[in-house]
């Protein structure tokens, strides 16, 4: 035999054993500037080599840039099957059916002077270009030469089809023979000649299929590069690169990896050349050989000849200050500012080396005309912080972020905000922490709606088409949210989060948290006005049930302890904000009025177990009402103790149930009309209970009482009857 609470021990049990947890491995995060604000202040992140080489050589006018057609892999034209499949088919382009198949059966040829003969019937321009093919696959490159010479001393009108073709082929063919002739110098000149022509050939408009006036930049520079012109050699790898060509920025990589190995005296000589500097100087902005760790001994060795090959050198002076910078020679970074000029890297620097003196307002003054400076499209790229952490490099973002940090420093708490939010989501993990954590809500609030882009407000009609149509689940494949629209609920959130509740709703985004958001508006302004318990039970109960499963779109933080940025699915390591050199009291303590209640990750789940209590609170403790509300925190509640908490007040405080065996995992819906009329017979219940003894003399007394009241108006009526 078992009493009716023995299945609520039972529970109790349960509840007391041990929650297992998950671990799941997370995404790339990305870099926080205010993490660690003194880092971040005092680092100098590495360039983009990518973005420094197109600083270098120069587009040439009428050239144009590579196509889809032609960015295939770094080999040069004629090497690999990609490139002659390209070239079998723009040769057959604008042939006829008899022409194509004559090109073709003479392309299986080996002897130039057969190909010639045999397609005698073929365009001169043809049949001579296809002869001089056929000898440079050979290996005759003397007799390829005098082809292609053929070719190009044809009339223009003749050679429409095949005079850049002639041109880049006899600048290779000339190119093999300097390699393994004692006139190499002279042979070597003329291949760049050649390769010259090509470019103006192609910009004068003679059918260039296969883009060899850009790939001619490729192939000059190798010529230049044999011939010990490095300097030539880098300028037109750059101008290619300018073009599209990839061909041109791995190009550039391999002589900067050659120009790092090579010893120290020919290297020394090499970089009194302006395009040998700018190219080592770019390699080593970028951090191109290394990353994170020790330096390599090349990189070290590079650094010590470019400094000595600089001295007194203006040009390039930004990126050589940028250079010493990071290798912690202030000094010199300081000396070649002196001759930088007034370019964003220019003033960055200016601003940190005015930081590392203590004069923030320098630095301020320094910063702003850094932000100025750097255009709004300027990227470096991508790059890994030490930390491994992921940032979108656009100085002119990165230098408003910094100037930031001073900027809260100094109490300017809106500008601060300002800056980091015009970063979009390259810096929108700062610009959230400010939002709700530094700034006021009428603050942010004000900010919002004077700055941030109003969306089309929902109509009536808008919310009976969405309950009439929608299951009341938003769409998971959505496009990600605007950072105006990220704010825009994180401030709906905030407003809610401080009982702001008419005021929240119109800053979310969407058709559905806009109506959920009015939903949880109403039930919190009913659990304070209703008059009646049952009534504010009831909006309680509906409160916390909306916190509880909606509680990350209507009331979690963007940021700590929530991180509805990432959807609550990871968390970020927090450091302690405590007073300092970049910390003011008055921030400290804005963060700190601020922080959640409780401080606790789901901090919301907290919540909606403060709001089930209080509807429990509201019910009569004898109803299947207040049961079913513990049950349904207890069911809904991820902290042990919290959900002892429920079930332990349900076993003290209510009533017995059926159901209770399974208390936390299946519960009924509270029958609020019933816990209404608990109310009147939990105050009458006291009452019978104290008469029942004595209901047999109530009786009695009943009907004595009921025959004198009779017998009463009977005379009384007899009386009057008399009168």
């Amino acid at each position: 035999m078992f009493t009716r609470n023995w299945p609520r021990h039972l529970l109790c049990l349960s509840l007391g054993l041990p929650l297992g947890s998950a671990l799941a491995c997370g995404p790339d995060f990305p870099m926080r500037l205010l993490d660690n604000r003194a880092q971040t202040l005092a680092e100098l992140p590495e360039g983009n080599f990518r973005f420094e080489i197109s600083r270098l050589g120069h587009a040439i006018a009428g050239l144009k840039n590579v196509t889809a057609a032609t960015r295939t892999p770094d080999v040069g034209y004629g090497d690999g099957a990609d490139y002659v499949e390209q070239r079998s088919q723009a040769e057959l382009a604008g042939l006829t059916e008899d022409q194509q198949a004559m090109v073709k059966q003479l392309r299986g040829l080996t002897d130039a002077h057969q190909v010639e003969m045999q397609g005698a019937n073929l365009p001169a321009e043809l049949r001579l270009y296809l002869a001089g093919a056929a000898a440079f696959n050979a290996g005759n490159f003397p007799l390829a030469t005098e082809y292609f010479h053929k070719v190009l001393a044809l009339p223009a009108d003749q050679r429409a089809l095949r005079s850049t073709w002639a041109a880049y082929s006899l600048g290779r063919a000339l190119f093999a023979m300097g390699a393994d002739t004692d006139a190499a110098s002279e042979l070597l000149s003329q291949a760049r000649e050649a390769f010259q022509q090509t470019r103006q050939l192609s910009i004068d408009g003679f059918s260039d299929p296969l883009e060899l006036g850009v790939a001619s930049l490729g192939e000059e520079a190798r010529v230049a590069r044999t011939a010990g012109d490095w300097n030539s050699a880098i300028e037109l790898y750059a101008t290619q690169n300018l073009h599209g060509s990839p061909v041109g920025y791995s190009s550039l990589k391999q002589l900067t990896a050659e120009l790092a190995a090579m010893s120290e005296e020919p290297l020394t000589q090499l970089l009194t050349g302006r395009p040998v500097q700018q190219l080592v100087t770019a390699s080593l902005i970028s951090r191109l050989g290394w990353s994170f760790g020790d330096q390599p001994p090349n990189e070290l060795k590079l650094i010590k000849l470019l400094q000595n090959s600089t001295r007194g050198s203006l040009e390039n002076a930004d990126r050589l200050a940028a250079v010493n910078y990071q290798q912690g020679d202030y000094a010199s970074a300081k000396a070649f500012l002196e001759h930088a000029g007034d370019g964003g890297l220019a003033w960055w620097l200016r601003a940190k080396l005015a930081l590392r003196d203590g004069d923030k307002v320098a630095a301020a003054a320094a910063y702003a005309k850094a932000a100025q400076a750097f255009p709004q499209t300027e990227s470096w790229g991508d790059r890994r912080t030490p930390e491994f952490d992921y940032e979108t490099l656009q100085p002119k973002c990165r230098v408003e972020g910094e100037s930031a940090i001073l900027a809260l420093q100094r109490g300017d708490y809106l500008q601060a905000f300002d800056q980091l939010y015009h970063s979009g989501d390259i810096y929108w993990l700062d610009a959230a922490t400010v939002a709700e954590r530094v700034l006021t809500v009428d603050e942010l609030k004000q900010y919002v709606d004077t700055k941030v882009p109003v969306p089309k407000a929902f109509s009536q009609q808008d919310l009976i088409d969405y309950a009439m149509t929608a299951s009341g689940q938003e769409d998971s494949d959505v496009a990600p949210l605007s950072v105006s629209a990220k704010l825009r609920n994180l401030l709906g959130r905030r407003l809610l989060r401080e009982g702001r509740y008419d005021e929240a709703p119109v800053y979310f985004d969407s058709i559905g948290l806009y109506a959920t958001a009015k939903w949880y508006a109403e039930v919190r302004n009913d659990a304070e006005s209703k008059w009646w318990p049952t009534k504010r039970a009831f909006a309680y109960f509906h409160a916390a049930q909306l916190a509880r499963y909606n509680g990350m779109e209507l009331l979690g933080y963007e940021m700590s302890p929530d991180y509805a940025t990432f959807g609550g699915n990871y968390s970020l390591e927090n450091n302690e904000l405590n007073v300092g050199p970049l910390v003011a009291q008055e921030e400290v303590n804005r963060q700190q009025a601020s922080v959640a209640q409780p401080d606790k990750r789901y901090h919301y789940r907290y919540v909606a177990n403060a709001l089930a209590s209080r509807a429990a609170d509201n019910l009569p403790h004898t109803s299947q009402a207040f049961a079913a509300v513990l049950c349904a925190a207890t069911g809904w509640n991820s902290d042990p103790e919290e959900k002892t908490a429920f079930y332990q007040r349900y076993v003290k405080e209510g009533p017995y149930v059926q159901w209770a065996v399974f208390f936390g995992e299946s519960c009924p819906y509270p029958d609020f009309e019933k816990a209404d009329r608990r109310y009147v017979t939990q105050a009458i219940d006291p009452i019978r209970a104290t008469l029942r003894p004595y209901k047999k003399w109530l009786e009695m007394g009943g009907v004595v009482a009921f025959t004198a009241l009779a017998l009463v108006l009977i005379n009384r009526r007899k009386r009057k009857a008399r009168a």
